[in-house]
């Protein structure tokens, strides 16, 4: 096998992986496939919750309703810290993009966009968990019925992900300032980025099928 340089469909649209040798960079299109496969397997896991969800509207039990856990303020925040994650990791990928001429500014601006997404993601799981307290002050707990066992597990599966994602993220700035900015971390950077950009996905789902139907009950 050659080891001539990357053909441009090698290139990865999210960080600059040029100067692999052909069977690094075939190497990394096959983790990154992979990494496409595991969210394509998850976005099935969320679709059966969704479903589980939406069958469980009426079976409160005379419990809490929809309509009565849904608090669409703090939703629309945590929706808004999200989002603004997602284009803060954007930016940090610009900056690590620049593989040619990455120099130490350009390492401070892509470490303090990764920061401040990482602290995006903090404060959400911050809110939710508020939620969840208050919920459960209101008597609104999973055992109560099988509806609000439906919304717990939607909700908090959807949770655990982001907090996979921001004990992740620390893991990968330590791993930068301690072996620079190699071939590997990048192709990890590209793997949480698209899990990032997957859970805000999801919680858009959430955001439009849970809390604005309960907003409009």
């Amino acid at each position: 096998m050659s080891s001539g340089p990357v053909s441009p469909a090698l290139r990865h649209a999210g960080l600059n992986l040029k100067y692999a040798s052909r069977e690094e960079a075939e190497q990394i299109e096959s983790d990154v496939f992979g990494f496409w496969v595991f969210l394509m397997s998850d976005a099935v896991i969320f679709a059966l919750l969704f479903a589980l969800f939406g069958t469980s509207l009426e079976a409160t039990v005379g419990g809490p309703t929809l309509a009565s856990v849904v608090k669409l303020a703090p939703a629309f925040i945590e929706t808004a810290l999200l989002l603004t994650s997602s284009f803060t990791f954007g930016m940090a990928s610009i900056e690590l993009k620049r593989t040619h001429k990455f120099t130490r500014r350009h390492r401070h601006r892509a470490v303090g966009w990764l920061l401040l997404t990482w602290a995006l993601g903090i404060a959400f799981l911050g809110m939710e968990a508020h939620d969840f307290v208050t919920m459960a002050g209101e008597g609104a707990v999973p055992d109560r019925s099988f509806f609000l066992s439906a919304y717990t597990v939607l909700i908090g599966t959807h949770g655990l992900h982001v907090l996979t994602a921001v004990i992740w993220l620390p893991i990968l700035l330590m791993q930068m300032y301690m072996f620079g900015l190699d071939r590997p971390l990048k192709v990890n950077l590209i793997r949480l980025s698209l899990f990032w950009h997957f859970l805000d996905i999801v919680w858009i789902a959430i955001f439009s099928i849970v809390f604005l139907q309960g907003a409009i009950r």
